[in-house]
């Protein structure tokens, strides 16, 4: 029966005997583990910043649909949720002199509006409108084809009501075409339902951090009998779900092919080391240790010195990620024209199972296959040979 905790001893003594080779192998072992905690930090950082910026800019983490009266932005601040945002939408055309433009015309609390969204800070002229006033925040877009700036005037209409004289109060400018191309907003109570149903709103749910879109979607389904709809932001906006998705793929991707690369150094290196000591292995197996005690005791120094360079590097990685989340990381300057970094290119790593656990699981495990070469040479050696050779 292999004794374990002997061996392990041993191994032990074997690793500190050899003290700057053991450190040579750990520091390449520390550096590539804090530094792959510390990078698919970085990566979670950015797909948190991307979404960030993409619900900040209107929709929310969570978007209500045609949510009727008998639903009140109080019935949806679950757990879980920072904020609800009440709207309502209507289809209709704006024209000043002879251009005509059609939109659809977002009438919001401006106040609460400025607390969640990102709006307010992507006008290019004027300002945000304010409650009561009869202005309307024009997209770039619309503007241009209007030929109308901030200050101007512009008429509003709808199936069954028109609105004249709306003072344009600022032109905005997301980046996001799907806002850009067809929104306007206004505060509420400027037009009526423009051939909208009476008194039915669409919400933008706002979540803290880390709360899964879908376990509050689950929550609102005893709502009015589980029939109102309600829709994630990867169900809006599924290629930046599939961009997310991309990201850890190629962050994995990157960090197996690093592990491997460091293995196969280690195994190296082991090998060298072996044959260095193998008149020592020769007498251990002369003196009647086995072939398989021998190869415990070599797997056992790898995966000794492995771990404790994985949970040092993990250590020294996870400290970096939390300074860097402290103070952020400006990106700006290579995402000025990256629509998903349109609200802010600050980057805030975090810590998450996904960066922590997968660098630690692969040095170990690829650390275990290192030993595998090693292990097996110095085994497969006869007493004799081994002997004869030194």
């Amino acid at each position: 029966m292999l004794k374990i905790g002997f061996w392990t001893k041993t191994a032990f003594f074997f690793l500190t005997r050899s003290g700057r080779s053991t450190l040579l192998l750990s520091f390449m072992v520390l550096v590539s583990v804090s530094a792959l905690v510390f990078l698919s930090s970085m990566a979670v950082g950015i797909n948190d910043a991307m979404v960030r910026n993409s619900v900040s800019l209107y929709s929310g983490h969570v978007t209500g649909i045609d949510l009727p009266p008998s639903v009140t932005p109080e019935d949806l601040m679950v757990d879980g949720v920072a904020g609800v945002l009440k709207s309502e939408r209507s289809a209709g055309i704006f024209s000043a002199g002879a251009r005509r433009m059609p939109a659809v015309v977002v009438a919001v609390d401006p106040a609460s509006e400025t607390g969640f969204t990102a709006l307010a800070k992507k006008q290019i002229e004027g300002s945000y409108p304010e409650q009561g006033s009869r202005s309307v925040y024009l997209s770039a877009y619309l503007a241009e084809n209007l030929m109308a700036h901030a200050g101007d005037s512009v008429d509003l209409s709808f199936e069954r009501e028109v609105v004249r004289g709306l003072l344009v109060s600022g032109v905005y400018k997301t980046g996001v075409d799907a806002i850009d191309r067809s929104m306007a907003f206004v505060p509420s109570g400027v037009v009526g339902n423009g051939g909208d149903k009476a008194g039915y709103w669409h919400a933008a749910v706002f979540l803290e951090d880390g709360v899964d879109p879908d376990r509050i979607i689950a929550e609102y389904s005893h709502l009015a009998d589980g029939e109102l709809s309600f829709k994630s932001w990867a169900e809006l906006m599924p290629d930046l779900k599939e961009l997310i998705d991309l990201n850890y793929v190629s962050m994995s991707i990157v960090m197996v092919i690093v592990f491997a690369v460091v293995a196969i150094g280690i195994s190296s290196s082991f090998g060298i080391f072996i044959l260095r000591h193998m008149r020592e292995y020769g007498l251990m197996k002369a003196m009647g240790v086995t072939g398989r005690e021998l190869t415990l005791l070599i797997t056992l120094e790898v995966v000794l010195m492995n771990s404790v360079a994985t949970s040092a590097g993990a250590a020294i990685g996870a400290v970096a990620t939390c300074v860097a989340a402290g103070v952020g990381i400006d990106l700006s300057a290579f995402t000025s024209h990256n629509r998903y970094f349109s609200v802010s290119g600050v980057i805030y790593p975090r810590l998450t199972v996904y960066s922590v656990l997968i660098p630690v699981a692969l040095s170990l495990s690829f650390g275990l296959i290192a030993a595998l070469w090693p292990a097996s040479m110095a085994a497969r050696k006869k007493v004799a040979d081994i002997l004869r050779s030194n």
